[in-house]
């Protein structure tokens, strides 16, 4: 835990904080039935990201022996996180897309605007908060990457499993099943990719599976 104390790690994730706040701005303003006042919202965003990345500045390198930030990721996880990017995002928007979107509407921009505020979230904050973060304190807590892969995959998972039980129409079992089967194998690779090329391979993996949905709104 010192590590997090340390004034260049505070001020380091200060600032990352701050730009992650920023980036969720449109998002929140966007976001018509939010329960507070968006300067609320920032600011809960602002201190919970200072912890977040508190965890990746202070722990990736030292357990995984890799930067967090590479800026010349590695040919081959580049390449399999393009390739497979490119090929879930299009079985995802073939196939699933179409069973999802009527239960979680609100998870489909339908213009450009809310697909960039929508895309700046998902970078700033929600790849944070469910792979940097949880990936870089189990990389602490096991000290081991495969087990820290197997456990992120699981999270994945069940956080795709969970919201799955609040759609309005039950989804068949086998369906159910292979979209989990999907998320876990997503979730693996997204750990592989993280651990393996750091956040901008994760980032540019985000970027290719939230394309899927630009031509919705080209039509």
């Amino acid at each position: 835990m010192r590590l997090l104390l340390q004034p260049r790690i505070l001020g380091t994730a200060s600032l990352a904080a701050a730009l992650s706040a920023l980036a969720c701005y449109p998002r929140l303003v966007l976001w018509l039935q939010r329960p507070t006042p968006v300067w609320y919202l920032e600011a809960v965003i602002f201190f919970c990201c200072i912890v977040l990345w508190g965890f990746v500045f202070a722990w990736h390198q030292p357990y995984t022996g890799r930067p967090a930030l590479v800026l010349r990721p590695e040919p081959a996880p580049l390449a399999v996180a393009t390739v497979g990017g490119i090929a879930l995002a299009l079985i995802w928007h073939g196939w699933l897309d179409p069973v999802l979107r009527p239960q979680l509407p609100e998870e489909y921009p339908p213009d450009w605007g809310h697909w960039l505020a929508s895309v700046a979230f998902l970078l700033a904050f929600n790849q944070l908060f469910s792979i940097f973060a949880p990936v870089d304190w189990l990389m602490r807590l096991t000290q081991n990457r495969w087990v820290t892969a197997g456990l992120a995959g699981l999270m994945a998972a069940a956080l795709f499993f969970y919201k799955t039980q609040k759609l309005a129409v039950s989804v068949p079992p086998s369906l159910l099943a292979v979209m989990l089967l999907c998320r876990l194998l997503a979730g693996l690779l997204v750990v592989w990719f993280y651990l393996r090329g750091g956040l901008p391979l994760v980032w540019w993996w985000g970027l290719l599976l939230e394309s899927r949905l630009v031509p919705d709104f080209l039509k």
